[in-house]
């Protein structure tokens, strides 16, 4: 072979393992993001595909083991569906009944999640709102507004 076709093969494999490294280092980026009820309806089309999923956190429901890193605990939404969720790391900060919790990972059987991270929002007592009247769409919009000038 010529030396051109040798660097031009070379540069085409490096290329490859450059865009293999990247889209294999994030995940997150070829994920879906869907509603906890669109989610519960649709469980099992999803069970390969890396999801964005919120809802609300039901303290009682909080079951911690330190020993095995291991935390599990149900989310609700608005319209009072339940999902069941495990998550094998660390318990986030300010984990407590009304926050939302933003859940990343996979479904895995039926209503339950098993989440690769977990992590939380300002409750909306903060914000003057009735948890009972959470709208996640609501709360999305006032998050994408940009800062009032004072």
């Amino acid at each position: 072979m010529k030396k051109n076709t040798l660097v031009m093969l070379g540069g085409f494999i490096i290329a490859g393992a450059i865009v293999f490294l990247l889209m294999a280092a994030t995940p997150g980026s070829s994920g879906v993001e869907l509603t906890m009820k669109e989610l519960l309806a649709t469980q099992d089309q999803h069970k390969d595909d890396f999801v964005t999923v919120e809802g609300l956190l039901m303290e009682d429901s909080i079951k911690w083991n330190p020993d095995k890193i291991e935390l599990k605990f149900d989310v609700k939404n608005n319209e009072g569906q339940i999902m069941h969720v495990i998550h094998n790391g660390p318990k986030p900060d300010n984990f407590s009944e009304g926050v939302i919790t933003i859940l990343q990972g996979s479904p895995t059987k039926k209503d339950t999640f098993e989440a690769e991270s977990v992590k939380t929002r300002c409750p909306s007592k903060y914000e003057g709102n009735d948890i009972k009247d959470y709208d996640p769409e609501t709360h999305k919009d006032k998050l994408n507004q940009p800062p009032k000038e004072k």
